[in-house]
C-alpha cells in the first residue's frame, strides 16, 4: 500500500556531512507526521528528528544543532541534513511515515528498509 525509501547513507569521515533522502508512495490520503530515526548495534531505535505536517521539529539533545530535518509537500520527501558527524552516529538510520491511507482513511505508521550510515575516526 505504501511504500518508503531511503537513500543518501554512506561511509564519511567525522566532521563530514550526509544527506539522507526518503520518498514516500503508494494509496497516500494525506501524509502527517514524518521522522528519522536510528539503531546502532546492541542499542535500541532511537528517534532524532520529527517534523510535523505543519513543519515544526525537534530533536534530541544528542543531534540538536548538527540534524537539519525538513520535508517537501510536493515530492512526499523527507531529509536529513547531518553535519558535524561523529563516530556514535554510526547507526542504520530508518524513516518513518505517519500515512493515512485512501483505502481506508485510517492512520498507519511505516517504515522504510534503512540506511547504513558509518562515520570514521
Amino acid at each position: 500500500q505504501v511504500q518508503l525509501v531511503e537513500s543518501g547513507g554512506g561511509l564519511v569521515q567525522a566532521g563530514g556531512s550526509l544527506r539522507l533522502s526518503c520518498v514516500v508512495s503508494g494509496n497516500i490520503f494525506a501524509l502527517n507526521a514524518m521522522a528519522w530515526y536510528r539503531q546502532a548495534p546492541g542499542k535500541q531505535r532511537e528517534l532524532v528528528a520529527h517534523i510535523s505536517s505543519g513543519g515544526t521539529t525537534r530533536y534530541p539533545d544528542s543531534v540538536k544543532g548538527r540534524f537539519t530535518i525538513s520535508r517537501d509537500y510536493a515530492k512526499n520527501t523527507v531529509y536529513l541534513q547531518m553535519n558535524s558527524l561523529k563516530p556514535e552516529d554510526t547507526a542504520v538510520y530508518y524513516c518513518n511515515a505517519r500515512v493515512v491511507v485512501t483505502t481506508t482513511i485510517h492512520e498507519n505508521d511505516y517504515w522504510g528498509q534503512g540506511t547504513q550510515v558509518t562515520v570514521s575516526p
